[in-house]
């Protein structure tokens, strides 16, 4: 699903990321370890098409970024925290976002938000939600269009011992369907409960952990 080849990226002479070749296989949940600063976010955001590094290629479902397309397609994503608009509800920020595609309807939208232990028709203010009710929402975001490939920044941040239980079934579930996730969590127990592969990053550079 995702090919990523002696990637290199240096911002301001600093190398965030260096010789970086990885292949994340369809269908498994594969993690990222490593601590603050290490170019995990980075790495992510390459693959998505967000930072375009300086040396090296990223491909994703055989198409490379830059190159054949901006962006990979098919992709949800939780990238640092999740940004919404404050004064509008969850429903109303879902909406907003889906109208730009086209592809969902709003009975979608609220299965969607109710999976993830969401009320679609709660009121209230996202500025008003919990970090751990930002973060179901923002998971809420990454998967309402059914996407192929899910990258994941941290998605438990926030959330209760409960919260962290439904995430993991539901993250567990997807890969059953099929679902490719790359996921980022400071969490070993996250990491050994759901991934099939583990790679970790230190100072820029990625060593496979589990799984090869």
């Amino acid at each position: 699903m995702v090919q990523v080849k002696e990637l290199d990226l240096t911002l301001q002479k600093n190398e965030i990321l260096k010789k970086v070749s990885v292949d994340f296989e369809r269908g498994k949940i594969h993690g990222l370890i490593g601590r603050n600063g290490s170019g995990k976010t980075m790495l992510m955001k390459c693959i998505c098409g967000f930072m375009k590094p300086t040396n090296g290629s990223v491909s994703v479902n055989g198409k490379r970024i830059g190159r054949d397309c901006d962006f990979p397609e098919s992709v949800g994503l939780i990238i640092e925290t999740p940004g919404f608009i404050p004064y509008y509800s969850g429903f109303r920020n879902l909406k907003l976002l889906a109208d730009l595609h086209g592809k969902i309807s709003k009975s979608d939208i609220s299965q969607t938000m109710e999976q993830v232990g969401l009320d679609p028709n709660l009121k209230r203010h996202v500025r008003k939600y919990s970090l751990g009710m930002r973060q179901r929402l923002g998971l809420a975001q990454a998967i309402m269009e059914d996407p192929d490939l899910l990258i994941l920044d941290e998605p438990m941040n926030g959330l209760d011992k409960d919260g962290v239980k439904d995430m993991r079934k539901y993250l567990l579930d997807l890969k059953a369907k099929g679902k490719t996730i790359l996921i980022a969590s400071h969490s070993a127990e996250d990491i050994e409960v759901l991934c099939d592969t583990v790679c970790e990053m230190d100072k820029g550079v990625l060593t496979k952990v589990k799984g090869w």
